[in-house]
C-alpha cells in the first residue's frame, strides 16, 4: 500500500475553524486526522504541504517511521504548528492502518479497557455568551440563565460541566486577557471584585446543578501563580472537579497545587513527553490533560503512561469536533488511568452533519464505537463547502 494524495480542510466552525487532513491510498483507503487550532489553521494545512515530499510513495501502514520522518524534518522547529501537522497526518495514518485490519484504532494498542467513558460539558456558559445565535440556544443575560444551565446540565444526565469566567449581560462576554486585550491587560492579577464575581458564579452554577454535579473552573493563562491561588483558595468550598490552569512555569504552577485543596488540571497546550515530565517530577498537577489533534495517537498515549508512573490520571483536551472525540475516545479506550473526558456539547448546528451524524451520549457516558478505524469518517463535501476564509480571526480568543 502506498500513499497517493494528502488533501486538508480548513472548515467553519462559526466562531473558530477546524483542520482536518485526508490521506488517500492506492488501495482506495482514506484515512482523517483532525489537527485544529483556532488561531494559525492555515498555517498547519501549509506545513502539511512541506510534509508531502517526504509521503506521497511511502507505506502509510509503517505508521512510526512516518511519524519520525516528519518529526525530523521539523525537529529544529518542535512543538507549535509542526506538531499539529504531524499529529493530523498521523492520526490519518493509524485510521487507514485499522481500515486496512478491519478493527477499531483502539485495538491496535491493545484496547479496549472500557465499553463507555464518562464525558464533561465543556465551555458550559462560554460558548452561550459567545455565540447563543448561531448555536441556536438561550443567551446567558443574568445569574439566572446560569442557574437555569445548571438545571439543564443535570437534566440532561452529566456529572461534570466545565466553564469559563464568564459575565453574563447583553451580550455577555468572558475574561480573556491571557490571548488578548488593551494597556495593562498582561499583568495577570486580579482584583477584589473579580474574585467576588468568580466566588457568586461558581456559587450560582452550583445552585443550579446541585450536588452531584461537579464544577470545574478554566483560567487558561490569565493569572500568575499568586492570583491562580487566591481563586483556588476562594474555590475550596465548592468541591469543584478542578481548576484549571496553564503555565509555562512547573515550578510556579506547583506553587498554587500545594496551596490548595481543590485539584489542578493542566497540559492542554504541551507538545511531547519532554514537555510533559519536569511538570510530572514538580507534581505540578493531579490531573493530566492531552490534547489528540496537537500531539497525535501514539504520543498521547505516550504522555498517558507516563504520567501514569506518576500515580496521575489523563483528561483528554477536546474542544474540536467529533473526529477529534473519537481520537480522544479511542486513547480512552487504550488507558488504565482516565479521570474524565471533554465534550463540547453547545456547538454549531452542523457539527453532526460534518462527520455522519450525532454521538449519542447517554448519562453523561459516550459509547466506544465498534466499526473500524476511528467510527466516524468526515464529510469531505461539505468540509470544502464551509471552508473557513483565510485571515478572518476567530471569534473569541480562550479555549
Amino acid at each position: 500500500m502506498k500513499i497517493t494524495e494528502i488533501e486538508t480542510f480548513v472548515v467553519d466552525a462559526g466562531w473558530r475553524p477546524w483542520q482536518f487532513t485526508a490521506v488517500r491510498t492506492d488501495e482506495g483507503i482514506t484515512g482523517y486526522g483532525e489537527m485544529s487550532d483556532g488561531r494559525n489553521p492555515y498555517g498547519i494545512v501549509g506545513t502539511v504541504t512541506d510534509f508531502e515530499p517526504l509521503l506521497i510513495g511511502s507505506d502509510p501502514l509503517a505508521v512510526e517511521q512516518r511519524y519520525w520522518d516528519m518529526y525530523r524534518l521539523a525537529r529544529q522547529s518542535p512543538g507549535g504548528i509542526a506538531a499539529k501537522a504531524i499529529a493530523g497526518i498521523e492520526l490519518a495514518l493509524w485510521d487507514i492502518k485499522a481500515k486496512s485490519l478491519g478493527v477499531p484504532v483502539y485495538a491496535l494498542f491493545g484496547g479496549p479497557t472500557r465499553s463507555e467513558q464518562q464525558v464533561y460539558w465543556s465551555h458550559c456558559g462560554s460558548s452561550r455568551a459567545r455565540a447563543h445565535e448561531i448555536i441556536g440556544v438561550p443567551p446567558i443575560r443574568s445569574l439566572d440563565d446560569v442557574r437555569a444551565l445548571g438545571e439543564e446540565v443535570r437534566d440532561k444526565g452529566f456529572r461534570a460541566l466545565k466553564t469559563n469566567i464568564v459575565f453574563p449581560g447583553d451580550p455577555a462576554r468572558t475574561y480573556g486577557v491571557g490571548f488578548g486585550g488593551g494597556p495593562g491587560t498582561t499583568d495577570q492579577n486580579i482584583t477584589p471584585a473579580l474574585l467576588r464575581h468568580i466566588e457568586q458564579y461558581i456559587g450560582t452554577f452550583k445552585e443550579g446543578a446541585g450536588p452531584d454535579v461537579q464544577i470545574a473552573l478554566d483560567l487558561n493563562f490569565h493569572f500568575k501563580p499568586l492570583a491562580a491561588r487566591q481563586i483556588c483558595q476562594l474555590l475550596e468550598p465548592f468541591e469543584m472537579m478542578w481548576v484549571e490552569i496553564d503555565m509555562y512555569e512547573p515550578e510556579g504552577l506547583a506553587e498554587v497545587k500545594h496551596s490548595t485543596t481543590v485539584p489542578i488540571t493542566s497540559g492542554e497546550n504541551f507538545y511531547g513527553l519532554r514537555e510533559y515530565r519536569p511538570y510530572f517530577q514538580a507534581r505540578a498537577m493531579d490531573n493530566v490533560m492531552i490534547d489528540v489533534p496537537w500531539n497525535g495517537f501514539a504520543r498521547s498515549r505516550d504522555i498517558a503512561m507516563a504520567a501514569e508512573s506518576y500515580e496521575l490520571n489523563v483528561a483528554p483536551h477536546n474542544y474540536y469536533s467529533h473526529l477529534s472525540t473519537m481520537h480522544s475516545l479511542h486513547l480512552c479506550a487504550t488507558l488504565p488511568n482516565v479521570r474524565i473526558m471533554e465534550i463540547d456539547i453547545d456547538d454549531v448546528p452542523w457539527k453532526d452533519e460534518l462527520t455522519g451524524g450525532p454521538l449519542e451520549i447517554e448519562d453523561g457516558q459516550l459509547s466506544l464505537p465498534t466499526t473500524s478505524g476511528w467510527g466516524v469518517e468526515l464529510n469531505e463535501e461539505m468540509a470544502r463547502a464551509r471552508r473557513w476564509e483565510p485571515g478572518r480571526g476567530p471569534g473569541f480568543l480562550s479555549r
